[in-house]
Parts: C-alpha cells; structure tokens; sequence
C-alpha cells in the first residue's frame, strides 16, 4: 500500500474543506491549478468521510485516475461509467462520470453525503429557460451556414452542450430530494465559464466574485499557479509570441455563447494554407530538441490540414469524432514517446496527463479563460530532462496566464486595473480605471463594493455583500440605490423606470425640453437688501445645464431653507463623495451643507449625463437627472 504524503498545500485545502462544511451546508469549491494533485486531495476527502461520497467528472480518464489514487490508501471504491465498462454503487465511495450518472439518476438513491465535482468550471446553472433562449439565437444564426452537415455539426455540439450543462443540475437534484443535507464541493483551476464569469460568489479572502446566482455560493481555498512553479511543483511555461507567422482572428465575431463560429473559422483558414504551412514549419523546427508537441486546432478540417505537414510516422491525429480504442492507442503511443506530434481538436484540454509535452503550439481562437489556461495547463507537470515547456500561440489570444482579466470586459484601450477603496467599508476593490500621466487616478468604471461585510445580527459568521455603490440608479419611490442596469427597486420592489423609456418619453411630449448635458455651471443668485445670508452661506445657488450647441436649462437651490439644502445633497452630495474620493484618494463621505462649500466645489461636482424639463407658464421646471447613463442614446461630446 503506497499511500501518498499530502503537501502543505493539499492539507490546507483539506482542512479548509472539513472547516467549512462543519460550519455550513451552502456548496463550495476549491481552486488548484493544473499539475497540482487535485486527485490526492479528492482522496484524503473521500478517505475521511463517514458516509457515502459521490465523486463526479467528465471523462473516464480522470475517473480512473482519481479512482487510482484513493485505492492507495488500501481501500475499495467503486466506478459508475459506462466508458470503463463498470456500474458499482455499492461502495462508500463512487467514482462516475457524468454522462453515465445522469442516464441512470434510479441508481443513485441511497443518501449521499457529499458530492465532489472534478472540473467543476463545467457545472452550469439550472436554467431551461436560458437554454432555451440559446437555442434560439443561434437559430436565427443558421442561414450563414454553407452546408446542411455543418448545420448538422452544429446542432449536434448544441445539443451536447445543453445536455452536459444539465446533466450536473439533474443528479445534485436527485441526491438532493434523497437527502437534502448533502453537501456539494467543485474542485477546478480555472474558476469561470465563458459568458458567465466567475462560478461562485463570494471569496474566503473576503470579496464578492458576482451579485449573480453562481453554481456555487463559497470559494474557500485558492492557490496561485506561481507559488506552484516558484517552489518547483509544476514546470515554469516559457511563453512566446509567434513572430513569422501567424493568424489574423479579428474579423471573427462572437455567436451566442461568446466563442466563434467553426464555420466562420474554416471560411478564414481556407484563405491562409501558406500560413498555416509556415506555422508548421516553425513548430518542427522550433521542436527539434523536445520530447511531445501538442497542437491545439482550431477545426476538425483545420486539424487535418495541420497534421498533413507533419511527418508521418511521429504524428497523431485525435478529433471528437475518433473512435475511442483508437484514441487510447494514440494517447498511448504519445505517453511512451512513440509519437512525437499530437494533434487535436477540443478534446485534450482536461483529463489528459502527459508530464513528458514540453512544448504546446496554439493554433485555435477562444474567448475562454479557461480553455486558455487548460491547454497551456498540458505541459506544466514535472516530467525528468524537462526545464520549461515552450507556449507558441499563433492566434494572438491575449490573456494573463498568470492574472487573467475575468467578469467585466476591459471599457476601452485606455482601461487598467486600478484599486478603488471603499469609502464605508474601506475595502480596497480592483476594478477597471483610467489614471494620468502621474499614475493618478482619474475615473474608474466600479459599480458596487465587492467587499463582504458582517452581517448585523448575533451570527458574526454570517457575511453579505457591502452595500457602498460607486455610480446608482435612485428609486423615485423611495429614494433607495439600485444597480444602474436594475429594473426592479431592491427595496421597496417598485418598477423601476429606463432611462431609455424615460428619454423617448420625453422626446414624445410637446412641453418637454432635453439637453444632452455637456456641461454645468454654479453662481450665487444675489437677493437684495440680504447681505447677511450670503456671508452666512445661507444663500441662493443658481445651476445651470447646457448641451453641445449652448442650450440651457437651470434650477435653484436656498441654501437658508433645511429642505432645499437635502434635495441638494439628495442629488449630488453621495456622487460628488465618490468623485472626490477617486480624484484625492479619500474615504470620508461628504455633505454640502451652506453656499460658499458647494460654490468651492464647482469643478468637481457631478454632471448629470441628461437633464429633462417640463414646461410650466412662464418658465422650465427641471423634473430627471439621469447620471451614468448607460443606453441607446448618444451622450454629450461622444461620436456614435
């Protein structure tokens, strides 16, 4: 019996597994990268646990590893997958893919314990609707497809798509209705899903990943690639910009579920044979020295195209549509160093350990994070006579290996990220910003506060989101902060009115005036014979809107009278706040309260992106501010 010495590391991911599920039942995962012994850790889990631990992936060939690595420790389990040709349900402890659990949900009704979940980036949300609408859009899609296979192709990855989407949703829910205290642990070292993001919501480290419903709720461990590689557990990556040749993916376009289109791909890579030639070119020669090459391809055509500039007898090529003892064959050889060159499309990016590839050549277009770090993740294991692992990307996919950029798209060219402290809770948030020439600051595009906060009530354990937001959408009926894209009030449930309907509103009524406000301006409004109010700051402040052209629109505010100091403040004193705050650095929440303050902060004070006016005898009535506007109208000073 060879049982394994777990690393620091792995025991710390352990104990915080048995920690938090001893506190709560609310689902979690743990984040390692690739070549980091996710396997020992299921392991020492399933090995601790008193009861029956269900153990999921998606590929028989992490099936059998992790299987592997828990009969180390002397003990039994049993494997459900229908690709290793065994249905066992009788042990403690269930190693099953997927695919094979979900066709037989009536096997699974005993109480289960604990779920685990191998490359848990691939659990989706139970969403039929969402699916629904998928299917949809990518229908609408169909008439630029050339021919009825590619349609067929097409369909047929939808589909397969849908269904392993909801394959996990549909056995967590029959364990579930067995026992609803099972508890549900994902383990996966890349932690989003293109077009969701991140896939929990909040971080042991204590922020918010996403306000969003996630498949999990906690992320309680995560360990960076670098620590691995700094400490010689994984391979250092050695990446490199193509320099000869490469390709140009940026007319693609994005379908439905933000990658591009196979079709499309194919259409652009029949025009670049020479290209693709030439890249091949350099991989042999680039590779002359190493001891596995993989090569990521775009398309099952491409794929083909690539392996036929190969030599022969040191190449393989593996496709989805491979039949499966061949692909073990092939993958075979590949381990053995009987073949040099591995070709393949999509289907070598989990569950396949070769420490000996040394050098991973990327030829395929992706908008996934994940996918990115995966491929790359293939040649980061420790393997003898092997110094680095060579990472040539052809494609130009321009991701941090290390820091990917997750959740929100960078706003435009000028965006880095930037640290944002929290004026109420002082959290310091990342969030994209623009800085000057000096590395000040000058604007950030945060919306809310990620940091977590305790809850006010007698469980301190307890955590929810700060509620501090940066830009907001007011309730009219209750004058309570909402996200600016929000609909509903999240405080007194009223509908909340769009922007955009409120402006063509507006646009359709006669006494209505607009201005598309490029500009405002403050002046004290001198009253005669009452000297005394102006020095006591208790006077009239005049503010005047105005749009590109030089229309104007303007209203007053008497700063002697209580209630006109808090409309004022009610309007700009929280905006004006943050504007300060990201300009000085500051933290303290400010308030107006007399003329001669709000005179002094003139160039700082927030400008409203519309303002629009109702018409009443004799003159305008401002009646809507709308700040941070974000639609389909053009604002002031910007080209559409």
């Amino acid at each position: 019996m060879a049982v394994f010495q777990l690393r620091d590391y792995q025991q710390e991911a352990v104990t915080a597994v048995l920690k938090h599920f001893r506190k709560t039942n609310e689902s979690a995962v743990i984040v390692l990268p690739t070549g980091s012994g996710k396997s020992l850790v299921i392991a020492e889990l399933a090995r601790l646990a008193k009861r029956k631990i269900l153990v999921l992936t998606h590929v028989k060939e992490l099936v059998e590893q992790n299987h592997q690595k828990y009969e180390t420790y002397g003990v039994t389990a049993g494997i459900y997958s229908a690709g290793l040709k065994l249905k066992e349900t009788q042990h403690q402890v269930t190693f099953a893919s997927i695919q094979s659990a979900a066709r037989n949900l009536n096997d699974f009704s005993e109480p289960y314990s604990l779920i685990i979940i191998d490359e848990c980036h691939r659990v989706n949300l139970a969403s039929p609707e969402l699916s629904k609408g998928k299917a949809k859009d990518r229908l609408k899609d169909k008439v630029k497809y050339t021919s009825k296979a590619e349609l067929k192709d097409e369909l047929k990855e939808q589909s397969h798509e849908t269904a392993s989407t909801n394959q996990y949703q549909q056995i967590i829910e029959k364990l579930m209705q067995v026992n609803p205290e099972v508890k549900l642990l994902g383990l996966t070292a890349t932690p989003y899903r293109l077009g969701m993001g991140w896939i929990y919501q909040k971080h042991y480290r204590g922020f918010m990943r996403s306000e969003q419903e996630r498949p999990f709720k906690h992320c309680i461990y995560e360990l960076p690639l670098r620590y691995l590689i700094k400490r010689q557990y994984l391979t250092e990556p050695n990446l490199v910009d193509a320099t000869i040749e490469h390709y140009d993916f940026s007319s693609l376009r994005e379908n439905s579920s933000g990658e591009y289109s196979p079709t499309d791909i194919n259409h652009l890579l029949t025009k670049n044979h020479r290209v693709t030639q030439g890249i091949i070119e350099q991989v042999i020669e680039l590779g002359e020295k190493r001891q596995g090459i993989m090569i990521f391809a775009a398309t099952v055509d491409h794929a083909k195209e690539v392996f036929s500039y190969l030599p022969t007898k040191q190449s393989a090529l593996i496709t989805g549509a491979t039949d499966s003892t061949e692909r073990d064959n092939l993958i075979k050889a590949f381990k053995q160093k009987e073949i040099k060159y591995l070709v393949n499309v999509s289907v070598l990016t989990t569950g396949f350990d070769a420490p000996h590839v040394d050098m991973i050549a990327i030829l395929r277009p992706t908008q996934s994070v994940s996918l990115y770090q995966q491929i790359i993740g293939r040649g980061l294991r420790l393997s003898d006579n092997k110094k680095d692992c060579l990472v040539i990307d052809y494609t130009g996919n321009d991701f941090d290996l290390y820091h990917p950029e997750v959740g929100e798209k960078k706003p435009n060219d000028k965006s880095q990220p930037v640290q944002v402290v929290c004026p109420s809770c002082e959290f310091p948030n990342i969030f994209w910003g623009i800085c000057d020439d000096d590395g000040y600051l000058v604007e950030h595009y945060g919306r809310r506060c990620q940091g977590l906060v305790a809850e006010p009530s007698e469980d301190q354990s307890k955590e929810r989101q700060c509620d501090y937001r940066f830009v907001f959408k007011e309730c009219p009926h209750c004058s309570g902060e909402n996200d600016i894209a929000a609909r509903t009030c999240l405080h007194c449930f009223e509908v909340l009115v769009d922007p955009d309907d409120m402006l063509k509103k507006a646009l359709q009524l006669k006494d209505s005036k607009i201005i598309r406000c490029a500009g405002m301006s403050l002046e004290e409004v001198p009253e005669k014979g009452n000297d005394k109010a102006a020095d006591t700051g208790a006077g009239k402040l005049k503010i005047t809107y105005h749009d590109e052209e030089g229309t104007e629109l303007n209203e007053s505010f008497d700063f002697s009278k209580p209630n006109q100091v808090k409309a004022f403040n009610d309007i700009f004193s929280k905006r004006l706040s943050i504007k300060i705050g990201v300009q000085l650095g500051s933290t303290e929440s400010l308030e107006v309260d007399n003329l001669q303050q709000a005179l002094k902060l003139a160039n700082v004070l927030p400008c409203p992106d519309f303002v629009i006016a109702r018409k009443q005898k004799y003159y305008w009535r401002i009646r809507n501010r709308i700040f941070d506007y974000q639609g389909r109208y053009r604002k002031a000073n910007e080209l559409k």
